[in-house]
């Protein structure tokens, strides 16, 4: 396979150390982290990364001190959801997460390409390499949340930050359809089998919200998450309904959570990091 732009080492990026040294990091970086939470989905398109923004701005607005490290390294999203643009900066050895609005910072793949529709054609081991490269090198400094976003399914990026963060707590993001729940089952006997400790379970389009007459249509239908941990034995930690309103906040690149005025998904959001708060101290 012919050389490309996306094999070339990004900017900003630093030659990998050795893996003895880089685990040493690793330990000693994340220490100031009081909670690592892994928001992970069986499939795409059920919504994992507006759940991870929102959650992560909604506990920020709260008070808590909270990071986003975006390990989808071929759909980054996180940052077009944040309006985060700014390049990520080095002090010395490491680098430095992006500020997003008081108490939030962010580091992603997506700050690293010169240009935004680049493809990023990786294999697992530079995949791997790179995620603990992102989990050593950067000052998290402390933090209450470091929320970590994935990719779909169950893959190397998945198996590299469980392994190298044992104690994170697992957040699945299902919708209420059997086509993404038969996918969600697949994603928590993954986690079984890592002996991964899971937090609970997300319904996100859970429902639609009429920007009209301010009812409810059950689009996609509804209460299937909340089924699916009640036969797993798991916490269901809220229902985020459809909402026009999350398009749009989405589209401008500011959390729903931080829009003015009231809105069904807006509440779902902040209730849910009510449950995560509740669920964590």
């Amino acid at each position: 396979m012919s050389q490309s732009s996306s094999d070339t080492p990004r900017k900003g990026m630093s030659i990998p150390v050795s893996a003895a040294l880089q685990n040493k990091m690793l330990t000693t970086n994340l220490q100031g982290v009081r909670h690592k939470l892994f928001i992970m989905s069986g499939k795409g398109g059920v919504g994992k990364s507006s759940v991870t923004v929102n959650l992560a701005a909604a506990l920020a607005d709260r008070g808590q001190s909270v990071g986003i490290l975006d390990v989808d390294l071929h759909g980054p999203s996180i940052p077009r959801l944040l309006g985060a643009s700014a390049p990520v900066m080095a002090d010395g050895h490491q680098m430095l997460p992006v500020p997003c609005g008081e108490n939030l910072s962010l580091l992603s793949m997506d700050a690293f390409l010169q240009d935004r529709d680049t493809a990023i054609l990786w294999r697992g081991p530079k995949k791997t390499g790179a995620i603990r490269q992102f989990l050593t090198e950067v000052r998290w400094g402390t933090l209450d949340y470091l929320l970590i976003d994935s990719p779909p399914g169950t893959g190397d990026e998945h198996m590299t930050v469980l392994e190298a963060i044992p104690d994170a707590a697992c957040i699945v993001v299902t919708t209420p359809q059997e086509l993404s729940l038969a996918d969600v089952r697949k994603a928590l006997d993954f986690l079984r089998i890592t002996h991964a400790s899971i937090l609970g379970i997300v319904e996100n389009m859970s429902g639609l919200a009429c920007p009209h007459c301010g009812g409810e249509i059950d689009l996609f239908k509804k209460g299937g998450g909340e089924a699916l941990a009640k036969s797993y034995g798991l916490p269901f930690l809220g229902a985020i309904p459809l909402d026009p309103a999350t398009v749009a906040a989405a589209d401008q690149g500011i959390p729903i959570v931080r829009l003015a005025g009231a809105s069904p998904a807006k509440q779902a959001f902040l209730d849910l990091a009510d449950a995560v708060f509740r669920a964590t101290t």
